[in-house]
Order: C-alpha cells, then sequence, then structure tokens
C-alpha cells in the first residue's frame, strides 16, 4: 500500500514531530467561520455517497475540474454521481502543489481509512468503500464532527435567517455547539439589484416598515437582537473594495430615499461611498456594545464569469483576486472614527491578496489599545491563500510585524463536513514552520512557551477573542 499521509507528513524534523504530536494534535476544533448548513446538523443527515458529500457543492474542487478539460455535466451538472467522482479523480491525480491534492488525501485517510491517494485506477475500489461507510451510517453530520474533534463551529447566516435549525441544535444537548455569525452583505451592497427586494424581505421578518435611513437601522436591530439571542458573538462582511468617505455631498438619507423610490435607480460612486459608510459605521458600533468581532473580507471580485454564472450560479467558483491600489486610506479612516468615538470593535482583517499581508499587519499594530490582546488582527490565510506556502507567508509577516502568541488561528471557510482536516492541515504547517525556525538557530527551543504559543494558537485564542462559552 502506498501510504502517502504518514504520521510526520509535512513535518521536516524531529522538534516539529515533537511539537505537532504532543502539543497540536489532540487540541479540540473551534471553527469560527464557515459556510455549513445548520439544517444539515439539525437533520443529521446522511450522505448517500462521497460525491454527495464531497462534490456537491465545492467549488474549490470545481474549478480544479475544468481546469482539467472535464465538462460541466460532470462538475455541476446531471451526469451521475459515480461518474462525477471518477472524473474528480482524474483530475486529481497528479495536482501535485495544490492543496486540494493534500486535502484529498487528509479526508480519505482520516475519515475512511484509505492511506493511499486517489488516482484513476483505484477510484473505483474507493468508490465502493467509500459509499459502504457512507450508507451504513457511521459519518452523519454530527457524527463527522464529533470524531473530528470539533468543540464549536460559527455557521454563516443571513440576518433574516430564522435560526430556527440553531434553535434545534441546541434542544438536542449533545454533540458540537453551533453558533450563528451575523453576515449582513444584502444589505450592505446597496448598488445590487437584489437590494430592494432584500428590505422588504428585512420588512417581513422584522415587522418594521422601511422608508428612511433610521426605519432600516431599528429593523437591523431586532435581527441583530435576534442574533445576539442564539449566542452569536461574530460578524462577517465580504466585499471587493473597502469603502469608506467623510464629508460627502451626500447623507445615507438621501441614497435610502433615492433607491426605495426608483428600485432601479442608478447610484453614482459617492452615493455608494455614503450610504456603506455609514453602515458600516452602524453595524461596528453595534458589535462594540454587543462585544461582538468583526471580520473583514476583501480583495475578492467574484462572479466574473457571467456565462458560468448563468450556468451554475453564484460560488460556482468563478472568483478571483483583485487588489485596491489604497484599501489603507478607507480602512484606517473608518477604523479611526470608531476608534476616536470609543466604539471600535474588535476585529480581524483579511485579503485575499496576499501581497497586502505586510500592509494589513502593520494597519493592525495601530489601533492595538492593550485592553484585549490582539483585538485587531491579521485573519488566516484566505481561499486562494490556505496553502502550504500561503500559510506560510501569513506567519512569516504575522512574526515579523507583529505577536505570533496573539494569533486566532485558523478556520475552514469550507461547505464540506470533511474539511476539518484543515485544521490539521494548517497545524502541522504551523508546527513545521517552528521547527524549521528553531532548527536554524532562530527561535530557542523552549518547550514550555512553545506548548502555550501552539495551545494559543490552534485553540484557546479562538475562545477569549469571541468570549465563546463551550456549555449549552
Amino acid at each position: 500500500m502506498n501510504r502517502f499521509i504518514n504520521d510526520n507528513f509535512l513535518l521536516n524534523n524531529d522538534i516539529a514531530i515533537n511539537l505537532y504530536n504532543e502539543y497540536a494534535k489532540d487540541l479540540p476544533i473551534i471553527d469560527y467561520h464557515c459556510h455549513i448548513d445548520a439544517k444539515e446538523i439539525a437533520e443529521d443527515i446522511n450522505f448517500k455517497n462521497i460525491t454527495e458529500l464531497w462534490l456537491k457543492g465545492d467549488h474549490y474542487k470545481w474549478r480544479l475540474m475544468r481546469t482539467c478539460g472535464i465538462e460541466e455535466k460532470y462538475i455541476t451538472g446531471d451526469a451521475p454521481d459515480k461518474e462525477k467522482f471518477m472524473m474528480w479523480a482524474k483530475a486529481i491525480e497528479s495536482a501535485f502543489g495544490n492543496p486540494l491534492y493534500h486535502w484529498t488525501c487528509l479526508e480519505l485517510a482520516r475519515y475512511f481509512d484509505i492511506q493511499e491517494p486517489l488516482t484513476t485506477q483505484n477510484a473505483g475500489r474507493i468508490w465502493d468503500e467509500t459509499t459502504e461507510v457512507l450508507q451504513s451510517g457511521k459519518l452523519s453530520a454530527r457524527k463527522i464532527m464529533s470524531m473530528s474533534n470539533v468543540e464549536l463551529i460559527c455557521t454563516t447566516d443571513d440576518p433574516c435567517d430564522s435560526l430556527i435549525h440553531h434553535e434545534q441544535i441546541r434542544s438536542s444537548g449533545s454533540g458540537s455547539k453551533v453558533l450563528p455569525a451575523f453576515r449582513p452583505d444584502n444589505i450592505v451592497d446597496i448598488e445590487k439589484d437584489s437590494f430592494n427586494s432584500y428590505v422588504g424581505k428585512l420588512e417581513s421578518v422584522s415587522g418594521m416598515n422601511i422608508s428612511t435611513m433610521e426605519d432600516l437601522k431599528s429593523a437591523l436591530m431586532t435581527r441583530l437582537d435576534h442574533f445576539g439571542s442564539h449566542g452569536c458573538m461574530i460578524s462577517d462582511h465580504g466585499m471587493e473594495y473597502i469603502m469608506y468617505g467623510e464629508d460627502l455631498n451626500v447623507t445615507s438619507d438621501d441614497v435610502i430615499a433615492k433607491k426605495i423610490t426608483s428600485p432601479d435607480a442608478v447610484l453614482t460612486d459617492e452615493e455608494i461611498t455614503a450610504y456603506k459608510s455609514d453602515i458600516m459605521l452602524f453595524f461596528a458600533r453595534e458589535y462594540t456594545r454587543r462585544g461582538w468581532t468583526m471580520q473583514l473580507h476583501f480583495g475578492c471580485k467574484r462572479n466574473v464569469n457571467s456565462v458560468m454564472l448563468k450556468k451554475a450560479g453564484i460560488n460556482c467558483g468563478c472568483d478571483t483576486i483583485t487588489g485596491q491600489s489604497d484599501f489603507v486610506t478607507p480602512l484606517t479612516g473608518f477604523m479611526d472614527r470608531l476608534n476616536t468615538e470609543g466604539l471600535l470593535p474588535k476585529m480581524i482583517i483579511y485579503s485575499l491578496n496576499p501581497t497586502d499581508n505586510t500592509v494589513i499587519d502593520t494597519l493592525c499594530g495601530c489601533y492595538n489599545d492593550g485592553s484585549v490582546t490582539g483585538k485587531i488582527q491579521h485573519g488566516a490565510a484566505w481561499w486562494f491563500n490556505d496553502n502550504l506556502a500561503g500559510m506560510e507567508d501569513q506567519l512569516r509577516s504575522l512574526c515579523a510585524q507583529s505577536s505570533l502568541p496573539c494569533f486566532v488561528g485558523m478556520l475552514t471557510d469550507s461547505r464540506c463536513f470533511l474539511s476539518y482536516t484543515r485544521h490539521e492541515y494548517f497545524r502541522r504547517i504551523f508546527c513545521n514552520y517552528l521547527g524549521t525556525e528553531i532548527e536554524r538557530g532562530r527561535f530557542p527551543y523552549d518547550q514550555r512557551i512553545l506548548k502555550d504559543i501552539i495551545e494559543k494558537v490552534c485553540y484557546k485564542n479562538a475562545l477569549d477573542m469571541f468570549n465563546l462559552n463551550i456549555s449549552y
């Protein structure tokens, strides 16, 4: 048997091996940002086969399959599940250097005890073996979380979500804790055609009529309260660019009035900036008052392939890294306004563009005030950067410009239950980074200090950053 995922996978020296096995390997998982559907956890669903579990919503895999010349019918189309899996094997068997290769090997090893890489030669046998396991009920949604040592996850939820599935999970009183995270992009992105219909949805769930900015904020307050009553401690904002401005010629009231009365109105850049500045300040102030952490993701241009968007919809794998010539000016303007008011929330900042690493790390250092460890910090290597090189680059920048023990650690950002191995992947890379630096004579081999750093980064800092109470 070709056992690729061995005990020392990605651990290149004895120090790294010791650090991982002694201090990182068995720590519980806090997955504070993911896209798992709470409904699937509440229902403790079983999956018919590995395609349903693995390929159904994974746009990472879809991108690679298209790159390898695989027709769309085997990706998001109506081809039989087994044929889709066989095509995935064709795409992944020689995708060396792509994190999907490592993730595929890890997931097969950890959940199915399949120790060999997936290839076109063994794909039929692996299909049969994984199908047998899945149809036995051994890998239901909650059982996967339990065997992965998942202590808590935070899903990503729209403000209008009822959160009924979170209530069902909580009332069950067993298994991993599942909390909502507040993701209000639909009400922030006023330039989108869907904005007015979303306002109507917000009116329905809040029981309020919205015709002014004050009305909108009042309705959103009811949703913030609703999320808070379900244990929410984290928000998440995804955007292409940071937009913030002061002393503009229009106000958010002007913009709302224009948009509400004329749904098809085309807003100017200044109008969009005025609205987004106001609504994001509103959210940030509320997060501070509630003790929530604000996550900011930017540097991604979404759905750039309009043909594929029509064919397969959003989140189909057609998003790309973008850049902003100067995100520091608007972002520091936003943060400084809040800081001056004494209402700057705890904040995690991510850019999809890896060239922004050092910029973000230096920016974060400007607003840490000693009140909270790592109050403003650079988030984990995200999306196209959650690979070996991307994680190492982020760690190097963080070490050079900040404090490694303050880092809040890894997340999955995934829709797949098997993706918890990404925490193992990160922990191995992290321990190897430390072990390599120690071997080079750059860090001292002080096991007390190293144990403390690893436990904080891989587990404890997330609990502290998000004020998470593990017990229901």
